[in-house]
């Protein structure tokens, strides 16, 4: 069986206060339905924790809209850091989260009325869809970007869930081919060395640096792929000047963008797959985790530069926790798809602030 991925399950966002951050994230994103919520030790992470355990609080929630959730994740045994430097767009690591929306106008004005930052205004991207950059009052850069199409459901709001990441990297001809062999993406959106107008308040879009877009030709395959849709990965390369490694000197879970996560199924399969091309599992949870609400498979492997990412199997996840309803996915066929009704469902379980 070859391994199937159902698209980007979540990103994984550190911060300093879990429950202030997920306030904002559902009244700004519409991220009001929880998977699961836990305060545990992270025991598998060693080789990006400082060889130690730490203890952590973390929340998945997503926006049953569609696409993918945010991780939000705390440490509770130490205080999370900041880089040491400003980061600037060409950096290597994760530097934006791509957002979707199904109205460009309604949400720019949400955000504003919700005390996001506007970095620019609305107009054509790269890859000719209408989008525009905000800062989190964290401190965390996101694409709004408009779609008409790839909705799971109508919902309350404009905003769907992370739909791809922007990702600094240093060579961009290398990375096409890691994220084109081991994660499909497969087709050149588009490419640039110009300045855009819109980056000038990005910190460091005034700069020289290669752009490229990749998405993937065919429909995702999996449990969740109609949830989650389709993604866009952004790749960035700085030319004129050497760019800082994002988490030089910091943990996993320190704060920003800590991870990309795609949920898949055949952990097997990917762990072959991801050793063939020269990138092994740098951690794997072997055969199972539990999260007291949710359960699977997780590992994670490294970008040409580093960056994280994280594959996630999904064994059990609760569908209406009231009632005790929780969903084994081990028994069903990898490839298809589940019922819409089935993850609708979700709905009863939404945070409402």
């Amino acid at each position: 069986m070859k391994p199937y991925i159902s698209g980007i399950q979540q990103i994984g966002i550190g911060v300093s206060d879990v429950h202030e951050a997920w306030d904002w994230y559902n009244r700004a994103f519409g991220m009001d339905i929880p998977v699961f919520e836990e305060a545990a030790t992270a025991g598998l992470m060693l080789l990006y924790t400082g060889g130690k355990p730490q203890d952590r609080h973390a929340i998945l929630a997503l926006n049953l809209r569609g696409g993918g959730g945010f991780e939000i994740w705390q440490y509770t045994s130490r205080t999370p850091e900041a880089a040491k430097f400003k980061i600037v767009a060409g950096d290597l690591g994760i530097f934006i989260a791509k957002i979707k929306t199904s109205n460009i106008k309604e949400a720019f004005s949400h955000l504003l009325n919700n005390g996001a930052v506007i970095l620019s205004e609305a107009k054509p991207s790269l890859n000719g869809m209408a989008h525009f950059y905000i800062k989190d009052p964290y401190g965390n850069i996101f694409e709004i970007i408009e779609q008409k199409k790839d909705w799971f459901s109508s919902g309350p709001g404009v905003f769907g869930g992370c739909c791809g990441a922007v990702i600094g990297v240093t060579d961009i001809e290398k990375s096409k081919l890691f994220y084109r062999t081991i994660l499909g993406y497969d087709t050149v959106a588009g490419e640039t060395e110009v300045v855009d107008d819109d980056w000038k308040n990005i910190p460091g879009g005034d700069k020289k640096f290669k752009r490229c877009v990749l998405t993937h030709e065919a429909d995702r395959k999996g449990p969740f792929s109609q949830l989650l849709g389709r993604s866009s990965i952004e790749l960035i390369q700085a030319l004129d000047y050497q760019p800082n490694k994002i988490f030089e000197n910091r943990y996993w879970g320190d704060l920003g963008y800590i991870h990309l996560c795609f949920d898949i199924q055949g952990m097997d399969e990917m762990r072959q797959i991801s050793t063939r091309f020269g990138h092994p599992f740098t951690v794997d949870s072997s055969n199972s985790f539990d999260m007291g609400e949710a359960a699977g498979h997780f590992s994670y492997i490294e970008d040409p530069d580093g960056s994280l990412i994280e594959f996630v199997e999904t064994h059990k996840i609760p569908i209406v926790k009231k009632i005790g309803w929780y969903l084994n996915l081990k028994e069903r066929a990898p490839d298809k798809a589940l019922p819409r009704w089935m993850l609708k469902a979700l709905r009863f379980s939404r945070r409402k602030l």
